[in-house]
């Protein structure tokens, strides 16, 4: 059990770091540039994943010891898959709703982690038996 805790401690660490630079990235391309929104959010992604797979191979997932080359696959598949419920829950709020994009944003980041822990621990981060 403190093994687990430990390991959602750092998966809330690394997520949130990952997340605030996924944001910081969107709100500066679309305020320094004027990029669109969805367009700044796949620059984001792009530049969070760096954040995200190195701090959860070295921290979050250590323990599994998962193959580098194998976990950067299987993550890089997770969070596209997270990504592309992110762009399109994006999309779908940006014209149905009146909150502001960094605050949609926000929200959508948020609620995409669960499903990141949840298959990063079950597969992603997995050593293969």
């Amino acid at each position: 059990m403190q093994k687990l805790i430990r390991q959602v401690g750092w998966f809330v660490a690394v997520g949130f770091a990952a997340s605030v630079t996924h944001w910081l990235v969107v709100v500066g391309a679309v305020s320094a540039s004027g990029m669109r929104p969805l367009l700044a959010n796949i620059v984001g992604w792009l530049v969070a994943f760096c954040v995200s797979f190195s701090g959860h191979f070295l921290l979050t997932f250590r323990q599994q010891r998962a193959p580098l080359v194998q976990a950067a696959r299987r993550f890089f598949a997770v969070s596209a898959l997270g990504f592309g419920v992110n762009e399109l829950a994006y999309a779908w709020l940006l014209h149905a709703t009146t909150l502001p994009y960094d605050a949609l944003l926000a929200l959508i980041l948020i609620g995409i982690a669960g499903m990141t822990f949840i298959l990063g621990r079950a597969w992603a981060f997995r050593h293969k038996s």
